[in-house]
């Protein structure tokens, strides 16, 4: 599964009769592949165009459109404002979802495990090695926990999944945050790499006594089992579509320059801590105007027929009010 996937299946890839179609090419977050998909689908049957977008990655996403050999980018990280200024670029989020803790546990079910954001960051810093270890159990007191080893996954390459993270463990583990703190790409102390949310997902299913991190939609898709958390409230969670909105109503997209916005750990007894955005970049001024304009075609289409579509891979479809703000961002600021 340690590979790098793209979208080469039929409804994804314009047909060579649609000249649009084959020049609007995407590259970045794995987080969003699941959606981007459906959408995508559903787009060419309705229009006849269709998207090529290559999973690859935010870090490598972020490159891509920055040498504007794709039409967008798609990032989980979003740029702060000085960079999108500096390389010319416009950002808005697209669809926000959650990133969960997964395990492969003998004889544990979905939603069994508990844990805390501190436990998590010990896993990760190498602290805590087994399963049985006294920290887990405290927050398991019904589970019958392996003594076995914990094989600990992360992601391989530069990703926006491991900013949202890592992000969170900086926010809920202070000694994560001393000694590695957060990023695309981090020093991690332990673990195996694996590339993209996929490979992850793959590591996980066929490794016994593993932990991993992949989005929810990833989790679900290959019935990974997934563990609840404890939030900043001190209240124990379940990855819900509620929770994950829960924790998104206290964004204030508005008053963010270039929408950059990060919901981890946010407060409320019903918040999932790692919700998080996923972002779209593209070029103020575009080479290909063409492309850059069929590409906002598919962008508010996904906008305004997609959010059932998003609410059924447990995606949060991104608010009215805030789709109507972004609408206002193309219009000044793209050029057609």
């Amino acid at each position: 599964m340690n590979f790098i996937r793209t979208i080469v299946a039929a409804g994804l890839v314009a047909a060579s009769t649609s000249a649009f179609a084959a020049d609007i090419t995407g590259a970045g977050a794995t987080f969003p592949f699941p959606i981007y998909s459906k959408w995508a689908d559903a787009y060419k049957k309705e229009t006849g165009n269709g998207l090529n977008y290559q999973s690859i990655g935010s870090g490598a996403g972020i490159k891509q459109i920055q040498a504007k050999t794709v039409t967008f980018g798609a990032t989980d990280a979003p740029l702060k404002h000085e960079q999108l200024e500096k390389d010319g670029l416009v950002q808005w989020p697209m669809v926000m979802g959650a990133i969960v803790p997964v395990v492969n546990l003998e004889g544990v079910k979905p939603g069994e495990l508990v844990l805390s954001g501190e436990v998590l960051g010990d896993i990760y810093l190498g602290k805590i090695k087994k399963w049985d270890d006294a920290a887990i159990a405290k927050l398991n007191p019904k589970l019958k926990l392996p003594g076995d080893a914990i094989t600990v996954v992360r992601r391989s390459d530069g990703s926006g999944t491991t900013f949202n993270f890592t992000d969170y463990l900086s926010k809920s583990n202070a000694e994560w945050k001393a000694k590695v703190g957060s990023g695309t790409a981090v020093e991690w102390p332990t673990g195996v790499g694996a590339k993209g949310n996929e490979g992850v997902a793959g590591n996980i299913g066929q490794t016994k006594n593993a932990i991993g991190y992949v989005e929810y939609a990833y989790a679900k898709q290959n019935k990974l089992t997934y563990a609840a958390m404890i939030n900043k409230a001190g209240k124990t969670v379940q990855p819900t579509i509620a929770a994950f909105q829960a924790a998104a109503s206290n964004a204030d997209w508005a008053k963010a320059p270039g929408y950059y916005v990060i919901l981890t750990d946010q407060p409320g007894d019903a918040s999932w801590p790692i919700t998080a955005a996923t972002f779209i970049l593209m070029h103020k001024d575009a080479t290909d105007k063409a492309a850059s304009q069929e590409a906002i075609k598919f962008f508010k289409y996904a906008f305004g027929k997609g959010g059932k579509m998003a609410e059924e891979l447990d995606y949060i479809p991104m608010p009215e009010s805030v789709v109507k703000l972004i609408e206002k961002t193309w219009s000044a600021e793209i050029k057609s």
